[in-house]
């Protein structure tokens, strides 16, 4: 994955925890926001598009923060990663009923080719699950620990959760991925 997008996926993540470490929950709240509005008007202005993830997430603070704010209660807040995480979840579960592919195939088929199609199904289902327990998780961990210990753990944990499970689908996949050299031999095949 290209560093410098994987920066700019967390650039309002980032610009929270920080602020949250100088100020309060509040403040980096707003930060939160203001920075998903720059996030999403920067890409607009580079592509002439959005991204889905990107205004998905804009949304969520845009009214979750919107609500810490306004009513000045953490509780909004803490509840964005779970339902940006079941949003995930949501969308992974019915793209294996809606469409030819599940999302899981269709973002990472160009790069990997699998010994059987029914390994994009269990793996999508697999990405599914995960995104809707780690929204509980984040509900656990904001309910049952404090502020600081949650924020921590929103930037740290959830990326570390989440670096875990994409090593673990990568040996996984290793099992039935078709050597890239195997994979061009059969294009040439089918071309000639």
């Amino acid at each position: 994955m290209d560093v410098m997008k994987l920066l700019y996926d967390f650039f309002p993540i980032l610009l929270f925890f920080i602020s949250y470490k100088f100020f309060d929950i509040y403040v980096a709240t707003g930060v939160a926001i203001v920075a998903s509005f720059v996030q999403v008007g920067w890409f607009w202005v580079q592509h002439r598009r959005v991204e889905n993830m990107h205004l998905i997430t804009l949304a969520l603070i845009a009214v979750l923060g919107g609500a810490t704010l306004l009513l000045h209660d953490d509780t909004f807040i803490k509840w964005k990663p779970t339902v940006v995480n079941w949003a995930f979840g949501l969308a992974f579960l019915g793209s294996q009923f809606i469409g030819k592919k599940p999302i899981v195939q269709r973002m990472m088929e160009t790069n990997i080719k699998l010994t059987t199609d029914h390994i994009w199904t269990r793996l999508n289902l697999t990405w599914a699950l995960f995104f809707i327990i780690l929204g509980f998780v984040n509900l656990y961990v904001a309910f049952n620990f404090d502020t600081d210990t949650w924020v921590n753990f929103k930037l740290f944990g959830m990326l570390g959760i989440t670096f875990l499970f994409v090593i673990a689908q990568s040996v996984y996949l290793m099992r039935y991925m078709v050597p890239e050299d195997e994979s061009e031999s059969k294009v040439e095949k089918l071309n000639s």
